[in-house]
This record gives C-alpha cells, sequence and structure tokens, in this order.
C-alpha cells in the first residue's frame, strides 16, 4: 500500500482527506461538498475540491483494493444503460455473491467484445476463476464464456438469483440522477472504479446484523479508510 503525499497542498491533510470522502461516500455534488465546508468555517472552491477528488480518490481507492480479502467464487454480472455525455453507454458491473463489487466497466456497446473485455479483466484482475458466473439471458456472455473455455460455469438466465448485480448499481444510479455522472467515457470510468471501492469499504449491510455489529463494521470501515487515505 503506497502512502499518498500532501507536500504543496494549501489546506490541511485532514481538510482533503474529509473532502474526498464526502463526495464518493454520499450522493453528494463538488458544490455540496464546498457548502459543507464553508459550515464548517474551511472557504475553498468546487474546482480545488474536484483536484482533490481527481488526485486522490483514485489513489485512496487503489489502497482499498490492495488490502481487500479475496472475492467469494460466485460472481454476478449484469448491466444497466447510463445517459453520459447525452449518449446511451452501457456500465457492466461484477460482484461476488456477498455484494463485493469486483469490477465496473463503462463501454459503448453491449455486446460479445464488450463481454469479453470485462471478463478478461476480472479474471486477471482476481487471479483465479469463480465456481459459478451468473448473469441474465443476455447472449453475449455466453459466447465471451465459451472462447475463455468457462461455459460450464455460466449460469444464464437467473434473474431471480442476480439481484446482487442489480441492487449494485443503485448507489451509482442515485448520483446519475441527482447530476450528470460525467460529460465523457473516461471521467465516468475513473469515478465508477473509484466509487466502487470506497463503496466496498463502508458497504457493512447494517440492515443485516444487530446495532453493535454494525458498530463494530463501521469502525473497521473508518479504519481501513484512515489508513488508505493515510499521508507520508
Amino acid at each position: 500500500m503506497k502512502p499518498l503525499s500532501f507536500k504543496r497542498h494549501r489546506f490541511l491533510t485532514d481538510v482533503i482527506r474529509y473532502a474526498v470522502w464526502l463526495y464518493f461516500r454520499f450522493t453528494l455534488s463538488l458544490r455540496d461538498v464546498e457548502d459543507l465546508l464553508a459550515e464548517r468555517g474551511i472557504d475553498v472552491t468546487y474546482e480545488t475540491i474536484r483536484c482533490w477528488v481527481d488526485k486522490f480518490g483514485p489513489a485512496t481507492s487503489a489502497n482499498i483494493r490492495k488490502r481487500r480479502h479475496r472475492a467469494d467464487n460466485v460472481w454476478h454480472l449484469d448491466g444497466v444503460v447510463v445517459k453520459i455525455g447525452g449518449k446511451r453507454m452501457w456500465m457492466w458491473r461484477a460482484v461476488d455473491k456477498e455484494g463485493e463489487v469486483l469490477d465496473v466497466l463503462v463501454q459503448k456497446r453491449r455486446n460479445k467484445a464488450a463481454a469479453l473485455k470485462l471478463l478478461r479483466k476480472l479474471l486477471k484482475n482476481q487471479g483465479f476463476v469463480p465456481e459459478r458466473i451468473v448473469t441474465d439471458g443476455l447472449a453475449s456472455y455466453g459466447a465471451a464464456l465459451r472462447d475463455l473455455g468457462h461455459s460450464r460455469r455460466h449460469q444464464p438466465g437467473q434473474l431471480k438469483h442476480n439481484n446482487r448485480a442489480e441492487n449494485s448499481h443503485l448507489s451509482v444510479r442515485r448520483r446519475e440522477c441527482k447530476m450528470q455522472l460525467s460529460k465523457s467515457q473516461g471521467p465516468a470510468q475513473s469515478f465508477v472504479s473509484t466509487h466502487s471501492a470506497i463503496y466496498n469499504c463502508f458497504n457493512i449491510e447494517r440492515h443485516l446484523v444487530s446495532r453493535k455489529t454494525m458498530r463494530t463494521y463501521r469502525d473497521r470501515a473508518y479504519a481501513e479508510w484512515q489508513a488508505a487515505s493515510g499521508a507520508h
């Protein structure tokens, strides 16, 4: 894990880390974060916050990924339409059966080539082949998995069992409804990749655990964030 460098920044390290955390943890715009900081007596423009988000968000998410445990051996894949710069694009998303987001890929097509790109990236980053890959009925998944030699692990058309992947889109959907996700594919990909790692860190599923357990998980999540966004 690589410590972050906050040298040559006028604001305190804790202010920068707090601004980045607010932006990715909650459904807030850059101007919302500016107002929250102003309420605390910190005068900073939303453009400065944008620079912090672009610089420290991906670096922090990379550190979080290095600290995460190995994914479960059942993967759920799904894709949804998003509007980026006024154009329809597809956001492909893969999660394991525990709800951990494995990868997010923004692409212009929903075809075999796009499915292959997602699967190859998944297999490379995870370092193992899962026991099952659950998808909807889209034929592109089957064609891509046949090319990779993993068709026997495919479970297509399992809609009622694919709620993990479908529900995992909700946090990004809320962001999309509040404001434009992005104006182009590159920045959109950067945002969803960073967001997914931070989402994993704080996704404690409080409705499934007791209050005491929830507090333990939440403290662990904050400790993980502090370690991942720590300075030299």
